[in-house]
């Protein structure tokens, strides 16, 4: 019968005790469950080792041998020092130099056997022919627990101060061989057999200890059918904590808005444009949503200025016509304050009344009073209390997470809908991870007679080019954006600041009024500056990233974007969606400033390249890698230490129609304890995922 020898905490695994054990801890492995899952970041095959004779210059090796001499080099001053040993393995020669380690002396003798793995370099001073240059290293010694170190596939950890590769891996071999086999396998039978998936304790005794040289290639590249293992084991749980939350929301008692009609459309009217086919498709899918009994789960992608502000107003007033709430929630104060002028302004002709909150506002009693709500973290306090909250929308989704979102939907007295949006376009396999328990709208197409800005890398040496094109559009009458990365001059980093932006620009531009916006401006001030700015009373509006998202200013024809190699692709796309919001032509300038990173020159290219935000948001998820991209952290979902969305996408959609498979028939895993207990440790601490239903 097997037992679950994952709980036993690391402590009381053979040779740890409690002093190792907080070493353990430093690495993440409390349990004998997490050093399973504490996986080799490289392979050394020492089974068959090359002959020193044989190694060749410009090759990477993990080569054996003897030390035979012992050397120290210094240069005068002392401020360069140099160990060497020679090693010999009966057929050759290898010089091995370490420089600036003087201590790195006391670890060798003369007549140990020494692993070292590294680059081959020719020796082009004197003998031997061949070098290498602090190489990783491991001295054998003969003490009964060769054949863990030597002679096989041997595992390579990442490890902490205090405790060394080879008694690192002497304790790992002692936990595998006494626990692994007792690992209980939570997942269904069916489900490895369907996937043609390796036995659980079979790839954790594979991936630690290796005994098939034949798939050392597989392994250091993580592409191993053991590693496969794993990776679908952290899509699936990932996947079965959404399907558990969708199924949740599919069985609860909603609210079904029954609405006339009749404000929806007089707002119609009052808006000075018409919907786009893509606008009236999504709103469709929404009121469709709306008007069934279960709550509504929907997420609203879409690239910068493709209207889904207006499209979460107008669902917000079928909700409000059907005698209830709607909160809107926005991860900043400034983008908040951006949402409460344009539907104040918009709602306050229909006779209703918004309320903005944020954690500088004290208006807690006016809630009930008010029929729209928008704010920040500030909504989700527990003093605060709606009357009737019938529908919840989330902006820029990316940044809060399914704890903010299931806090503020709390807030209803039965279940409200929930509406999502990003204006940063996520990609497919993203889309399905983050959001997996969200059904997808998608606005692909902008509205009509709207021009992609035209985009300019320029150097900052070429200022007179940059300043000839403001000139120009200026004095037609258009307006300005200039944005840097900082507030005030920063000694420590050497960055144009928003507030010499100001004064440099009124000293180039004396004839052009020059605003300054920036984060840790009081509201009110920020608000004076951005109506000043879109009446037309300012014409350079110099800021930061506080104008990232939310700002709608159709005469703001420039976007200059200072230090540009400084921000990340995604915000630079943002930034540039803030001009080409009317019919005129506009221009996205880009300026940096040298040394230019690799990371930076490609992010640049990109923009310059095109105006698709989805492309962009796969070339962005390919520079930062997925973790960055969505950051786990403050969506509030769990980490995945060995899935790549991108890499194991085949994988995620097998893991997705899997645990959705499962959920469908047994809705809270009654059928499964070990599953369900399994799943609750993965996403402890971030969902109560069976709390209801």
């Amino acid at each position: 019968m097997q037992n679950n020898s994952a709980e036993i905490p690391i402590q009381h695994a053979k040779g740890i005790g409690p002093g190792r054990a907080r070493l353990f801890a430093c690495l993440g492995i409390r349990t004998v469950g997490d050093a399973f899952y504490y996986i080799p970041h490289r392979y050394d095959d020492r089974s068959h080792l090359k002959p020193l004779n044989l190694l060749d210059p410009g090759s990477a090796e993990t080569v054996s041998g003897t030390v035979i001499s012992m050397d120290e080099k210094r240069r005068r001053n002392g401020n360069f020092h140099i160990f060497e040993i020679v090693l010999h393995d009966g057929s050759g020669y290898l010089k091995v130099k370490w420089f600036n380690q003087p201590y790195i002396r006391r670890n060798f003798k003369l007549g140990q056997t020494v692993v070292v793995s590294g680059m081959v370099k020719k020796n082009t001073f004197d003998m031997p022919p061949v070098e290498m240059d602090s190489p990783e290293y491991e001295i054998v010694t003969d003490d009964g627990d060769s054949m863990i170190h030597t002679k096989r596939i041997v595992p390579v950890y990442g490890l902490t101060a205090g405790i060394s590769q080879k008694q690192f891996r002497k304790l790992m071999f002692s936990i595998i061989m006494d626990h692994a086999a007792g690992i209980q396998d939570p997942l269904p039978a069916r489900t490895i057999s369907k996937n043609g998936l390796a036995g659980l304790a079979e790839s954790v005794l594979q991936l630690h200890f290796p005994t098939h040289a034949d798939d050392m290639k597989e392994l250091n590249s993580g592409s191993s059918r053991y590693h496969r293992r794993l990776i679908f084991d952290e899509l699936f749980m990932f996947e079965l904590g959404l399907a558990v939350m969708k199924s949740a929301e599919g069985r609860a008692k909603g609210i079904s808005f029954r609405s006339q009609g009749r404000l929806r459309n007089t707002l119609l009217k009052l808006l000075p444009f018409r919907l786009t086919p893509a606008q009236q498709r999504v709103l469709e899918e929404i009121e469709r949503d709306m008007k069934a009994p279960h709550p509504m789960n929907r997420l609203l992608q879409g690239d910068v200025g493709c209207g889904k502000t207006v499209i979460a107003l107008l669902a917000m007033i079928e909700a409000v016509e059907s005698g209830f709430q709607a909160a809107l929630m926005a991860p900043t104060g400034i983008l908040a304050e951006q949402h409460f002028m344009i539907i104040h302004n918009l709602i306050g002709r229909l006779g209703l009344k918004t309320l903005l909150l944020t954690s500088g506002t004290e208006k807690h009693a006016e809630i009930c009073g008010a029929d729209i709500i928008i704010g920040t973290h500030a909504l989700i306090q527990e003093k605060v209390v709606f009357r009737r909250l019938g529908l919840v929308v989330i902006d820029e989704q990316h940044k809060f997470g399914v704890v903010q979102r299931a806090l503020l939907r709390k807030k209803g007295s039965s279940a409200p809908d929930l509406l999502v949006m990003t204006a940063t376009p996520i990609p497919r396999s993203l889309a399905h991870t983050i959001y997996g328990d969200l059904d997808c709208s998608v606005i692909n197409e902008l509205p009509l007679n709207r021009k992609p800005s035209l985009t300019r890398w320029i150097e900052a040496s070429k200022k007179d080019e940059i300043y000839a094109i403001l000139k120009r559009e200026l004095g037609k009458g258009r307006q300005a954006y200039v944005v840097y990365p900082a507030i005030e001059e920063s000694e420590k980093m050497d960055l144009k600041s928003a507030a010499q932006g100001k004064t440099a620009f009124e000293r180039r531009f004396p004839e052009f009024r020059v605003g300054l916006l920036h984060g840790r401006m009081k509201a009110e001030e920020r608000t004076t500056v951005m109506a000043l700015f879109k009446k037309g009373e300012v014409d350079i509006l110099v800021s930061t990233t506080v104008i990232e998202v939310g700002v709608d200013v159709p005469n703001a024809t420039v976007m200059l974007i200072v230090h540009a190699e400084r921000f990340g692709l995604s915000q630079l796309h943002q930034l540039r969606g803030r001009v080409g919001r009317g019919t005129d032509e506009s221009h996205c300038i880009l300026i940096a400033y040298h040394p230019l990173g690799e990371d930076a020159r490609r992010r640049l290219k990109i923009m310059v390249q095109t105006s698709d935000g989805f492309r962009i948001a796969e070339e962005d998820l390919g520079i930062r890698g997925q973790g960055e991209f969505f950051g786990t952290r403050q969506s509030g979902l769990p980490e995945l230490r060995h899935a790549n969305v991108v890499r194991d996408a085949a994988l995620l959609e097998a893991a997705k129609a899997e645990a959705f498979s499962l959920i469908a028939e047994d809705p809270e895993l009654k059928e499964s304890p070990f599953l369900k207990k399994q799943l609750d440790v993965f996403w402890k601490g971030r969902v109560d995922l069976f709390s209801t239903g």
